[in-house]
């Protein structure tokens, strides 16, 4: 709702997100972020936008109050508190999801590596006189090649990522 409100207001005031983001002294891509929804502005930053659209904050928030109340800024608080608490949740998500990406690549490394391991290159006993075995026999030896030689950079990534994207107390 909150970002619907502040695309509506913005666009009947003729402001474009660029001119927007100038008078708030953001960058554009915050603008977009708040009417995409993806993130919320602060509640400071939502009474510089209240006061550059010339809009109350509680419009901004979907409310129409005919007179204002002493507590309009507790119940502001609290509707931010709730939609942060939904961002840290969406947040805590798309970082378990990308620690789990980290954790099956660096597996699957691990179980290519075990594989060529076990196989010990059998291309270097094909009978590379047939032009087909030959084929799959030098992208066999380009691929094992060019994975032993990306891979380990691939792994400690992996391993930096999983570290990176833990849960921090």
């Amino acid at each position: 709702m909150l970002n619907e409100n502040i695309k509506a207001i913005r666009k009947s005031k003729g402001l474009s997100q660029e001119e927007l983001a100038i008078k708030l002294h953001v960058v554009r891509q915050t603008i977009s972020k708040w009417e995409q929804g993806l993130s919320v502005p602060d509640s400071n930053m939502l009474i510089s936008i209240s006061e550059v659209l010339e809009t109350p904050v509680s419009t901004l928030l979907g409310e129409t109050i005919a007179e204002p109340k002493r507590n309009d800024l507790k119940a502001i608080s609290e509707k931010l508190e709730v939609i942060n608490l939904q961002l840290a949740k969406k947040a805590a998500a798309k970082r378990k999801m990308l620690q789990w990406l980290f954790i099956f690549i660096a597996c699957g490394i691990v179980i290519i590596f075990a594989a060529l391991l076990v196989l010990n290159s059998p291309y270097l006993g094909w009978d590379y006189s047939d032009p087909e075995l030959a084929v799959a026999g030098v992208i066999y030896h380009a691929a094992e090649w060019l994975f032993v030689r990306l891979a380990p950079i691939i792994l400690i990534g992996a391993i930096a990522g999983i570290f990176l994207t833990r849960k921090k107390d």
